[in-house]
């Protein structure tokens, strides 16, 4: 009976939604609430957009934003459900979303998620699924929510952004958030099973980063209150106050004396709009700090980046499990980093984007002879006296597009070329992972011309 009830109230919520957003996707952040009028910005903040969408300029003479939208609906159809959808096709599983969405569901507001891909943890298998461990996709990680609300907020379907960050806010605002007010990393479909609480701090800087620009494009000041509210957040638990680097979560075994870093999780353009929309905190110090970390990291190297690294700025084993092969490699951490930079200096032009684009670009055009088309299927070591170069059989979409982004330093022939050989490639919805295909689409967002400043 209380399964039944809840994919009945699931349906009734989904429906109402959707009667609330046809008319206005853009502009309301709470479904069936109307417009919010937006208050005064903060002095030296720049006006919300109030809707208004700024033409897109296009990085490259290939870009097609044609493509991107056909890479979004397949995404989107192999990584997107929403809390209705998985209860119909669950509904043991759905008896118990009203544990952290009840009072969101009631209000109208339905959560959805982005689906993590792992045959690995018996704790993020759906009992009801059928086929092999790969379809019981039962997890989401926050960094998908993040990159989930960028993509969306880009692509403009502010119904499944709206959603994604009914999702966060269900979770951040629960006990299960520890009472730091930050996205757990590992949570269990819709309901109460939080496997790790902790946090991954490039996730809250995504997701507030998200909210910043969805507050400019729209005006609702609902979307800057979260906002503020996650950044106060991120500045209190995930800011070393010492040196003002980014710790990698806000639990104990990233806060020592010398922790492990990852130089992926710093994103210039989030720090840049945490600093219009807050003056109480210093977050240009924060980008500068980083930038001068990130340049130090380079320079004492090959020119890559490894995946973690301590305070001297030498790769080292970040001790969680997950790197202990790979730690000083430019993988599957570090894979991130062209984009962000990338994003800074198409936004921003800081001189010091450019520099690291610059030594990144020089590099992997060494490696190639120039040519796109023949990147090596190689991650490469920080520093061979650590550990030797990784090679692979194949090269994977996320470090073609890696590559590609490289070329947004002003190298145009490179970055057409590249892009020219990135938007041929499909996405592999069946059997696919989500890691690269999260990652493809992000990528082929920011190339093809979606990524439009607000202000």
């Amino acid at each position: 009976m209380k399964t039944k009830f809840l994919i009945s109230l699931l349906a009734s919520s989904l429906l109402f939604f959707a009667a609330c957003t046809s008319d206005d996707t853009s502009s309301s952040s709470e479904p069936g609430g109307g417009d919010t009028p937006p208050t005064q910005p903060t002095p030296g903040e720049p006006s919300p957009g109030g809707g208004e969408q700024p033409a897109p300029v296009m990085p490259s003479s290939v870009s097609d934003p044609a493509i991107t939208q056909n890479l979004y609906a397949a995404w989107k159809a192999g990584s997107y459900v929403s809390a209705a959808d998985e209860a119909a096709k669950y509904p043991s599983l759905g008896a118990e979303f009203g544990e952290v969405f009840g009072p969101y569901i009631n209000a109208g507001r339905m959560p959805a998620r982005v689906i993590w891909s792992t045959s690995t943890n018996s704790k993020c298998l759906i009992d009801e699924a059928q086929g092999t461990p790969m379809y019981k996709r039962g997890c989401t990680v926050s960094e998908g929510i993040g990159y989930g609300m960028l993509i969306t907020l880009f692509q403009g379907d502010m119904e499944a952004y709206n959603a994604l960050w009914t999702y966060s806010q269900g979770y951040r605002n629960s006990v299960y958030s520890g009472g730091t007010g930050l996205m757990p990393w590992l949570t269990n479909t819709f309901h109460w099973d939080v496997i790790d609480g902790s946090s991954a701090t490039d996730a809250d800087l995504d997701i507030a980063a998200s909210l910043v620009i969805a507050y400019y494009k729209t005006g609702n000041q609902e979307y800057r209150n979260d906002a503020l509210s996650l950044i106060n957040a991120i500045w209190e638990h995930e800011i070393n106050p010492a040196n003002l680097l980014i710790y990698s979560g806000d639990t104990p075994m990233w806060h020592t004396a010398d922790p492990a870093y990852n130089l992926s999780y710093f994103s210039p353009v989030a720090l840049r709009l945490f600093a219009m929309v807050d003056q109480n905190h210093n977050w240009i110090g924060v980008l500068d700090a980083m930038y001068a970390y990130m340049q130090k990291v380079q320079a004492a190297g090959t020119g890559v980046f490894p995946d973690w690294s301590n305070t001297a700025g030498v790769a080292v084993n970040p001790d969680n499990g997950s790197a202990d092969k790979t730690y000083w490699l430019f993988d599957k951490e570090s894979v991130r980093i062209p984009w962000r930079i990338a994003w800074d200096y198409y936004w921003f032009k800081d001189e010091r984007a450019l520099a690291v684009l610059n030594t990144l670009q020089s590099f992997i055009s060494a490696k190639s002879n120039g040519d796109p088309a023949q990147i090596p299927a190689v991650n490469y070591s920080w520093n061979p006296t650590i550990g030797a170069d990784k090679t692979g059989n194949a090269l994977p979409i996320q470090w073609l597009g890696a590559w590609c982004l490289t070329g947004m330093n002003g190298s145009q022939g490179w970055l057409d070329a590249c892009l020219a050989q990135f938007n041929a490639t499909q996405m592999q919805v069946t059997n696919g992972s989500y890691f690269s295909n999260i990652l493809q689409m992000m990528f082929s967002q920011l190339m093809n011309g979606y990524y439009t400043k607000p202000f």
